[in-house]
C-alpha cells in the first residue's frame, strides 16, 4: 500500500516545533520578538540568489552597514553600489537592486508592498523573491519554493517528476502544507530543514522532525529526490585580454563595458569579443611588445565557459590612457567594480611578469 501523503496539520506543527529550537542565526533573519526589517530581507533574498549563505554573509554586513536602509542605498552611486557587488556574481542583480530601491524610496515613499502580486510589479522581483518577502517580512501564507524548499517538498511527497518540470507540482505541494499562523517563520524553517536535515547527499531522516509524513522515506526513496532532467553541456566561448601595466606605478588599463547585457557597467580590461569560434584578435589599445602568457584564464557563467588568452605587456610612465580607458593603480583597483572573472585576468597579468611574443598579425605596430 502506498503511504499517504504528508498532512498540514501534523506536518506545520512538529516544523514549528522543531524551528524553534534548531533555528540557523543569519545576519539578516529577525531574532524571536523581533519585527522583520523588509529592507534586509529584500536584500538578503536578492543577494542570496543562486549564492550561497557562506557567501552572502560579508556582502550582506558591508552593504547595511553602508546604507543602512533602503533610502540610503536609493541614493548610492551606481558605481558604488556595483564595486560593493564586485565578486558576488549575477551582476544583472545588482542593476536591479539600484532600480528597486529607487522606485522603493521615490514611488513607495520607502514603503516595500505587502503583499505577492505588489512586490512582484518591482524590478528584479521574481515569483520566488516576491512570495519570500511576502512571507517572511510581511507573514503572508505565501508558497515560498528556493532550492532547499523544492528538496524538502519532492521527499515529502515522494514526487518523481524531474526538475524544472516539477516545480509546478512542488509549488503546489508547499502552498498545500503551508499555514496561515506564522507563515514566514514555516517559510523559513523549511529552508533551515533543507539545509541541515535533508541536504541534497545523505539526508539524515533520523533527525528529521517530518520523517513520519514522509512519503520519500517511507519508499526508501529520499536520498534518490528531487530527479533532474539531464543538463545541456556548456558551451565554451573564447576571447582575448589585454592587460597593460605602466611603469612607475604598476598601474593597469581599464575600461568598462556597456551598462546593458553579460557584466553590463562592471570594469573590464580591454579585449575582444567572446564567441565559440574564437573572436579575431582586435586591435591592442596601445602600441606596446605585447606578450602572450602560457596562463590560460577560465571562468563559467550561468550559459557558457569562458576561456581568455592574456596578454600582457609594460609601457612607459608618460603613456597616456587612450580614449574610453583610465589607468588605475594596483591600490586603487578595490575601488571599481571589478567582476571575478577580470580579477582573475589581472591576477594572472599582475603575476607573470614574462610571456611568449605574440605574433606580428596580432601586434599594434
Amino acid at each position: 500500500m502506498s503511504p499517504p501523503p504528508p498532512r498540514p496539520d501534523r506536518v506545520a506543527p512538529a516544523l514549528a516545533r522543531w524551528y524553534a529550537a534548531n533555528a540557523r542565526v543569519l545576519p539578516w533573519r529577525a531574532r524571536p520578538g523581533e519585527v522583520p526589517d523588509p529592507y534586509r530581507v529584500w536584500l538578503s533574498e536578492i543577494m542570496l540568489q543562486q549564492t550561497t549563505v557562506a557567501t552572502v554573509g560579508p556582502y550582506f554586513h558591508a552593504f547595511t552597514g553602508r546604507w543602512p536602509d533602503v533610502h540610503a542605498l536609493a541614493g548610492a552611486d551606481d558605481q558604488a553600489i556595483l564595486t560593493a557587488w564586485a565578486g558576488l556574481g549575477y551582476y544583472a542583480r545588482a542593476r536591479n537592486l539600484i532600480r528597486c530601491a529607487r522606485v522603493v524610496a521615490g514611488e513607495l515613499g520607502g514603503r516595500f508592498p505587502d503583499s505577492e502580486a505588489g512586490l512582484a510589479k518591482l524590478p528584479g522581483i521574481g515569483p520566488y523573491t516576491a512570495a519570500a518577502v511576502a512571507a517572511i517580512a510581511f507573514d503572508r501564507p505565501a508558497a515560498v519554493l528556493d532550492g532547499n524548499i523544492e528538496r524538502v517538498m519532492a521527499r515529502l511527497f515522494a514526487e518523481e517528476t524531474p526538475l524544472p518540470a516539477a516545480k509546478p507540482l512542488l509549488r503546489r505541494h508547499a502552498a498545500a502544507l503551508t499555514p496561515t499562523v506564522r507563515p514566514g517563520d514555516h517559510a523559513q524553517a523549511l529552508m533551515d530543514l533543507g539545509a541541515l536535515i535533508c541536504t541534497p547527499r545523505r539526508p539524515d531522516c533520523p533527525r528529521c522532525p517530518l520523517v513520519g509524513d514522509c512519503r520519500g522515506h517511507a519508499l526508501g526513496l529520499a536520498a534518490e529526490l528531487p530527479r533532474r532532467a539531464p543538463k545541456k553541456a556548456k558551451p565554451t566561448r573564447l576571447g582575448l585580454a589585454y592587460v597593460a601595466i605602466r611603469a612607475g606605478d604598476g598601474a593597469v588599463l581599464l575600461g568598462r563595458r556597456p551598462p546593458s547585457g553579460l557584466l553590463g557597467g562592471m570594469a573590464e580590461v580591454p579585449g575582444s569579443d567572446w564567441t565559440e569560434q574564437g573572436a579575431p584578435a582586435p586591435r591592442p589599445p596601445l602600441s606596446a611588445d605585447w606578450r602572450r602568457l602560457s596562463r590560460t584564464v577560465r571562468h563559467t557563467f550561468t550559459h557558457f565557459h569562458l576561456e581568455l588568452t592574456v596578454l600582457r605587456a609594460s609601457v612607459a610612465a608618460a603613456t597616456p590612457a587612450p580614449a574610453g580607458l583610465l589607468w588605475v593603480p594596483p591600490q586603487a583597483l578595490a575601488g571599481h567594480p571589478l567582476p571575478t572573472v577580470m580579477r582573475k585576468v589581472l591576477a594572472a597579468g599582475l603575476d607573470s611578469p614574462g610571456g611568449k611574443r605574440i605574433p606580428s598579425r596580432v601586434r599594434n605596430s
